[in-house]
């Protein structure tokens, strides 16, 4: 690390020791440019009869509008950019939520690793289709095993990563119908320990969150392995932005004492990262780590999703704070 590295991040302890949380981040791309994000306190404006619960989704649509999925009720809930409320649906039993998506067709799709189900609603809700069968998991083409999330392409194929129990991917084309699966159990290349997040880029290919490896790994739509992204980040969330870049949220990898396990749960820190899609670092982010969940602003623990908007700004949620948070790009 350099001398002007070791500064700014020394900067960067001091403004958090200051109260203000989430205020700069370093840049690991060469010539040392920088970029700060700042917790914005008063986002979103939540109605005073709405509740929140672990926050394990966050996404943005073509419109701005941020979808949050929370173990609570309703389940769903939907804010401007600017805080304002807009709407809220609920699922059956959001005890189960994972990541919430939108497709390119703007239809909002959830995942739930309780009911094991993945389903496909309009934005106001109505269910459009169902993946598995509520409450009975399964190894086979039409079960899941606690799925964690799904990617859709804009031809409409769906690929879900299932997930804790099966840790596979499945393709299922646009209607629903089985194509076909790969991944099992394992450390070795093309193998996962925990397929926790997915993304799609414009291009066909799948990023995978390898959660319980410490690492992503890369697929075509065939599941041809193309790529290993190992020892950058233990990784829980991904956000594919419109320009091509991939923000990831979780910690440092980091082994536990005196064993070859990655430490997971509880996480050693909280970081987010952004990379380029070969997989090089432009951008990673010291967060801070409450030691007394929710914490004060700006601070979180168990980071498991990240968002952008269309101006940059970033939107996270965890799960001992139980909270959504909006960091907005700083000039």
């Amino acid at each position: 690390m350099n001398s002007d590295r070791c500064a700014l991040m020394a900067a960067v302890g001091l403004a958090v020791l200051l109260g203000n949380p989430g205020l700069g981040v370093a840049s690991e791309r060469p010539g040392g440019a920088t970029a700060s994000y700042g917790v914005d306190p008063t986002w979103p404006r939540k109605p005073d009869h709405l509740t929140w619960g672990q926050m394990p989704g966050i996404v943005v649509d073509a419109q701005d509008l941020v979808y949050l999925s929370t173990r609570s009720t309703p389940a769903v809930q939907v804010y401007r950019t600017d805080g304002t409320f807009v709407r809220a649906w609920d699922i059956k039993d959001a005890s189960g939520a994972h990541y919430i998506r939108v497709d390119p067709e703007g239809n909002i799709w959830t995942t739930d690793i309780k009911s094991h189900l993945v389903c496909k609603h309009n934005p106001e809700g109505k269910v459009l289709l169902t993946l598995g069968e509520a409450g009975r998991p399964g190894t086979d083409e039409k079960h899941f095993g606690r799925p964690t999330d799904v990617a859709v392409l804009p031809s409409g194929d769906i690929f879900v990563s299932d997930g804790y129990d099966n840790r596979r991917i499945i393709h299922f084309d646009r209607t629903g119908k089985y194509v076909h699966q790969w991944g099992e159990a394992g450390s070795e290349p093309g193998r996962f320990a925990l397929p926790h997040a997915i993304v799609a880029d414009t291009h066909g290919r799948l990023y995978v969150a390898d959660r319980d490896n410490a690492r992503i790994q890369v697929f075509d739509t065939r599941g041809k392995l193309l790529a290993v992204w190992a020892d950058l980040i233990t990784p829980w969330g991904l956000h594919l932005t419109q320009a091509g870049e991939l923000w990831v949220c979780g910690s440092s990898p980091r082994k536990k004492a005196g064993t070859n396990e990655w430490a997971i749960t509880p996480p050693p820190d909280q970081v987010v990262m952004k990379l380029n899609l070969k997989g090089q670092v432009l951008l990673r982010v010291p967060l801070v780590q409450t030691p007394t969940p929710p914490g004060k602003p700006g601070e979180l623990d168990w980071v498991h999703t990240i968002a952008a908007d269309s101006q940059g700004h970033l939107y996270l949620g965890d799960i001992q704070g139980q909270r959504a948070q909006k960091f907005s790009r700083r000039p």
